[in-house]
């Protein structure tokens, strides 16, 4: 069986990567985790390479920050994490709310 290596492995929920994703995507604020973690599995994977990356190094940063800017207290320095901070406040706005139901 071959493989064509420069096609990159497709991130499934249960791929180590997505799994990684998942653990850093849970914050130390359960305000974060009800943003992050519903955006990481309903959007993520429909990003582009570009917004994946940028998610990618987010989810790196403070809680602290992730919260300011995340509630629209700042907004970012760098534009193109203001354009991923942007996504998730969208998806939190206009996203199924269901998952909220009995919290």
């Amino acid at each position: 069986m071959t493989t064509n290596s420069a096609i990159p492995a497709q991130e499934t929920p249960q791929s180590p990567e997505r799994k990684r994703l998942y653990w850093h995507s849970r914050r130390g604020m359960w305000e974060l985790d009800l943003l992050l973690i519903p955006f990481l599995e309903k959007c993520y994977d429909q990003l582009s390479e570009d917004l994946q990356a940028d998610y990618r190094r987010l989810i790196t940063l403070e809680d602290q920050d992730l919260f300011t800017w995340l509630m629209r207290r700042e907004e970012t320095e760098d534009p193109s994490l203001q354009a991923i901070v942007n996504q998730i406040i969208e998806h939190a706005e206009n996203g199924d709310r269901s998952q909220f139901k009995g919290l």
